[in-house]
């Protein structure tokens, strides 16, 4: 059977010029996007669950804008007015100018990597007498904390949104050929939504580490990405559908 179909577990992007769309032109496909899951803010009440308090703080970590968006709408709730002297380290530049939405960018102590948070290591070493806290989601995992723990700099992380499976239901029977993952969420929101879920004949593609939860759900992983020669999701698709397509000519 030709793949004729995908579902990609994603948010459709916002301009003309996604590889998706030159995909589905070269290989006559429709493609769908639909994100598996969403992020939910922790209330008032689980973060004080937590038993941190933001004022005991002389420094934040942000390795995303929601993480922005979470930590002044947390503090709004709590009606803690940030100081002016608060120092913010974001992992990229997009990061740290995104601030600009909740503060005057200028007149604040505001450091960034290029890439990722380890680029920041000698800034860091500089404010290590510094209180940090690093506002995460719950499914974070723990390499900036490591970081810090190997730089004996005093931190704590706190969980100020989650990720859960988003509500799919309007989807019947999921009737594609093949199904695209970004994350071991999406492949827990595809059993909440579709418990019944049998693969058959339907591909599925995964990136990085959802591509071990596919294996480990007892699925069948036809489309790994990243690998040497697909550095990217949307060139493993093209190569397998490439291959796959020739059988049914």
């Amino acid at each position: 059977m030709k793949i004729r179909t995908i579902l990609v577990s994603q948010p459709e992007p916002k301009n003309d010029k996604s590889h998706y769309f030159d995909l589905a032109e070269k290989h006559h496909l429709r493609i769908d996007f639909r994100p598996f899951i969403k992020v939910e803010g922790c209330t008032v009440k689980e973060f004080r669950s937590q038993r941190i308090t933001i004022s005991e703080y002389s420094a934040v970590v942000f390795t995303s804008k929601t993480a922005i968006d979470h930590y002044f709408r947390i503090a709004g709730e709590l009606k803690f007015s940030i100081p002016d002297t608060m120092k913010y380290f974001c992992t990229t530049e997009s990061i740290a100018l995104y601030l600009q939405k909740y503060i005057v960018y200028r007149k604040r102590k505001i450091f960034h990597g290029t890439n990722t948070f380890s680029d920041m290591a000698d800034v860091l070493k500089k404010h290590s007498s510094e209180n940090f806290l690093v506002p995460l989601s719950d499914i974070s995992k723990n390499d900036i904390s490591d970081l810090l723990k190997n730089m004996k700099i005093k931190h704590t992380q706190v969980t100020l949104y989650k990720t859960v499976s988003a509500d799919l239901s309007d989807i019947v029977g999921l009737d594609y050929d093949m199904l695209v993952f970004f994350s071991p969420a999406g492949i827990k929101s595809l059993y909440d939504n579709f418990p019944d879920f049998v693969q058959n004949d339907t591909k599925i593609a995964a990136f990085g580490p959802a591509g071990d939860t596919v294996v480990a759900s007892g699925l069948r992983l036809d489309v790994p990405a990243p690998t040497k020669d697909a550095p990217s999701m949307t060139m493993a698709i093209d190569m397998f559908i490439t291959e796959h397509n020739k059988k049914f000519k």
